[in-house]
Formats: structure tokens, sequence, C-alpha cells
């Protein structure tokens, strides 16, 4: 078997649970703007958007596992799960990412168990997908041996500026419905659009 194997299946299922993520909050961002249409979603949409999550967990998980498994570099469960103790020279960017994976298993149980929550509790860490989504794209760009890729870089670029856009639009029409009908509860139907 080849000695690198773990290196590589690290490299590979952190980047997919980078796609992963990127895509789940991208449709996120689209359902709670409402961009696919006025009515509430069909099932499948939010289920996309669900699987699109589980799937960050699944590949983030073997993403942690290669590390362990990987010879080459040293990275034992303190390295992977407490920030700052890793000795790989990106110390701070490996860092980024264990906080990461602490906030993506947070939204994802947050999810989870979202109908036994209190729906400002479950906005306010839903919500914070999009912190997880910058901190797992700068762990990727730091701490990656693949940021000298074209691909990879480009995609980097182009999704990041997806996401800051859906951001905008829906903070605008979040604001605008607020205007509209202040102190009701329609100013908050658009965030509600995209739960799952």
């Amino acid at each position: 078997m080849n000695p690198q194997v773990w290196w590589y299946l690290s490299r590979s299922s952190g980047i997919i649970a980078w796609v992963a993520i990127t895509l789940s909050v991208l449709w996120g961002l689209t359902l709670s703007t409402r961009l696919l249409g006025r009515t509430a979603p069909p099932a499948w949409l939010l289920d996309v958007h669900r699987f699109l999550g589980a799937a960050a967990v699944i590949f983030t998980g073997v993403h942690i596992f290669g590390l362990v498994a990987d010879d080459y570099l040293v990275f034992g469960w303190s390295e992977i799960l407490v920030p700052f103790s890793s000795t790989y020279k990106t110390k701070t960017a490996v860092a980024w990412g264990v906080v990461a994976f602490y906030l993506l298993i947070a939204v994802e149980i947050s999810s989870l168990t979202m109908r036994r929550l209190p729906k400002p509790m479950w906005r306010w860490v839903h919500r914070s997908s999009w912190l997880l989504f910058v901190m797992v794209t700068i762990h990727g760009l730091k701490a990656g041996t693949d940021v000298q890729n074209v691909f990879f870089r480009w995609t980097a670029i182009i999704s990041t500026n997806l996401v800051l856009f859906l951001t905008l639009v829906r903070v605008m029409a979040q604001n605008r419905a607020s205007r509209r009908n202040p102190g009701s509860t329609a100013a908050k139907v658009p965030a509600e659009a995209g739960r799952s």
C-alpha cells in the first residue's frame, strides 16, 4: 500500500468537506432569500440542504481520521481537538480548522434538534454557518497543501463572492421586510424559510 494514502485521503476529504460546507451555506442562503420563489420550499429542497450538512460532517471526520493515521505529519488527538497545540508550520491555520470543527458540530446538532430548541437559539447557532464557511475557507487556504492549485483558488474566490452576494441579498430583504412591517413577525419570515 502507498505510504502516503492517508495523506491523500486527508487532503481529498478535507476539500470535499469544504465543498459540502460551501454548498450547504449557498443552498441555505438561496432558500432563506427566497430566490427560488415566494412560497415555502418543497421538502426535497430542505433535504438537499440537510444532506450537504451531513456530508460535511462525514467528510470532516474522514479528514481528521486521515490526519491521525498519517505517519508523515504528526497529528495526534490533542493536535486535532485543541487549538494551537499543533506543531505544524501553520499553527494558526490549523487552529482555524479545529475551531471550525466544533462550530460544524454545533450547527449540525442544532439542525437535528431544531424542533426542541427555542427559535432564537436555533437561529443564532444556524446563522453561525456563515462564520463556519469563513473559518473553513481560511483553514483550507492557509493550512492546505492544495492552495497552489489554480482550480482550487478560483473555486474559493468564486464561492466566497457568491456567499457574500447572497448574504447581502438576505440582509437587504430582511431590512426591507422590517421597514414595511416594524415589530411584526413578517420581518422574520425570510430567516425562517431556510430552516433545516
